[in-house]
């Protein structure tokens, strides 16, 4: 039968999307040339990454599974097409010295074999003073400490200064302090503050840097050295969960509380550089 020439085309396009590929990937999960995504084709997040939770990132390694990865590291930020065999992340990592503001931007592609298990992993700088991991994430981020605070533990009700900071919250960053102070080669601290959805994107990306900076000032004034310390805010970008289909707003909230914190992540001598 003779198709027409136009829908040859799209089913030839269609094929082409369906591979979901745009390295040429070997049965084995391997490849002679990675090709990566232009960054401003990011599907997911708002167009922006994320700063991966190293520990999770220290569980990638040869044979996991789509489902494992997930749940390491969130969806993919790219659109691939129909059963791709490539993930690709955009990642922000602490590296003192380097990078933006000591952030540098960095792809992370995944490959996978024909059985769709990860199998190959590159890093790829976004910009000229970008360093990204180049060897075995788990040499990389084993001397990586994430601590988890949670905002509601820390500020009264919307609040984000220092003087917004509750009792339990002013103790639990004096213990922080302490322990960063007491802990051999600290290189740096990056601080990243989060919201949860309600109320506006702008409002709450703000919310959070006021949030972290607040963190920062309080470690500051308890004898971590500035210099160390880096800040970030992601605003709401990051859930930790959806909350769908609550009855009210006080159930909403309550349910929003894990996506409402702000994150210390310490990186020691012998982490990435």
């Amino acid at each position: 039968m003779n198709f027409p020439r136009v829908i040859v085309a799209a089913l030839a396009g269609l094929s082409l999307s369906a591979c979901g590929s745009l390295s040429n990937i070997k049965p084995n999960g391997t490849t002679d040339n990675p090709v990566f995504p232009d960054i401003r084709s990011i599907t997911y997040d708002h167009g922006r990454g994320i700063a991966p939770n190293p520990e999770n990132l220290n569980l990638v390694r040869p044979g996991v599974t789509k489902d494992q990865l997930y749940y390491l590291l969130g969806r993919p930020h790219f659109s691939e097409g129909f059963a791709p065999r490539e993930w690709d992340f955009l990642f922000y990592l602490n590296t003192p010295g380097k990078g933006k503001n000591n952030v540098s931007s960095c792809q992370y592609k995944i490959l996978f074999d024909k059985d769709m298990l990860a199998r190959s992993f590159y890093w790829k700088p976004v910009g000229p003073d970008d360093a990204c991991i180049t060897e075995a994430p788990e040499k990389v981020v084993e001397q990586a400490r994430k601590v988890t605070l949670e905002a509601d533990g820390l500020f009264a009700f919307n609040g984000a200064g220092i003087n917004d900071l509750q009792q339990r919250g002013k103790l639990r960053l004096e213990a922080l302090s302490q322990e960063i102070r007491n802990q051999p080669g600290v290189k740096s601290v990056l601080i990243i503050g989060h919201t949860d959805r309600l109320g506006s994107e702008a409002y709450n990306q703000i919310l959070s840097e006021k949030r972290a900076n607040s963190v920062a000032g309080y470690l500051v004034s308890n004898g971590v050295p500035a210099s160390l310390i880096t800040v970030q805010g992601q605003g709401e970008l990051q859930p930790l969960v959806q909350c769908e289909k609550l009855g009210n707003r006080k159930e909403l909230i309550a349910c929003l509380a894990p996506n409402r914190r702000v994150e210390v992540l310490v990186n020691l001598e012998g982490s990435q550089d």
